[in-house]
């Protein structure tokens, strides 16, 4: 036998073990891909609460020194309403993430499971809005609160003439930029490549429904 039989015999075989997947076959699968990925999305989720938990308060019991400034941050209503505001919110996107996954690993529904996927996207997309925004607010705030708390600090800048007012704000709105563009490329990829494959998902319900 020569080797173009031999070819011929090897596509053959390949032919039968090819399958073709009906709508009903594929929309299992993509319900099964979605309800993994929403599900692994919330587990990142718990893990980024437990970790800010953790940054936050771990080194309040190890730190003299912080431990008193920050009973003297807690003092100021706007710092304990943003850490408040700031719990609640991640608190709120683990549920909502933990709902999704629930809502899409009990619909047996074409169009319920892009409902879904939509809804996760955008809960995903708010929550990465608002921590980018946080981020904007805190680091002056944070400047702010180190100018009234700090005495020396608060001379230091009283001192200041008008080319070092400069020079602080400036630094100030770069190091708020850093900051930003470090966390939009954290999420980006945190969350970024699941959300890739959800959104691919999506693409492929609907045109199951076409």
């Amino acid at each position: 036998m020569d080797e173009l039989e031999l070819l011929k015999k090897d596509w053959k075989k390949g032919t039968e073990t090819f399958k073709n997947y009906s709508d009903s076959d594929i929309y299992p699968m993509l319900h099964k891909k979605s309800s993994s990925i929403v599900k692994t999305l919330f587990y990142i989720s718990v893990a980024e609460l437990v970790f800010w938990v953790l940054i936050s308060y771990v080194p309040y019991f190890f730190s003299d020194s912080l431990r008193e400034r920050l009973k003297t941050s807690y003092e100021n209503p706007i710092f304990t309403g943003l850490t408040i505001l700031g719990f609640v919110v991640v608190a709120l996107f683990v549920y909502l993430l933990y709902k999704s996954h629930k809502s899409i690993s009990s619909t047996d529904n074409a169009k319920k499971l892009m409902e879904s996927i939509l809804k996760t996207r955008k809960v995903i997309k708010y929550y990465v809005l608002y921590n980018l925004v946080m981020i904007f607010i805190s680091i002056p705030l944070s400047l702010y609160f180190e100018f009234n708390q700090n005495s020396e600090f608060h001379d230091q800048v009283a001192a200041f003439d008008t080319t070092q007012m400069t020079i602080l704000v400036a630094v100030t709105i770069l190091v708020t930029a850093i900051f930003l563009g470090i966390i939009w490329l954290f999420y980006k990829l945190l969350y970024g490549i699941l959300l890739k494959r959800l959104n691919s998902n999506y693409s492929e319900l609907k045109k199951l429904e076409v």
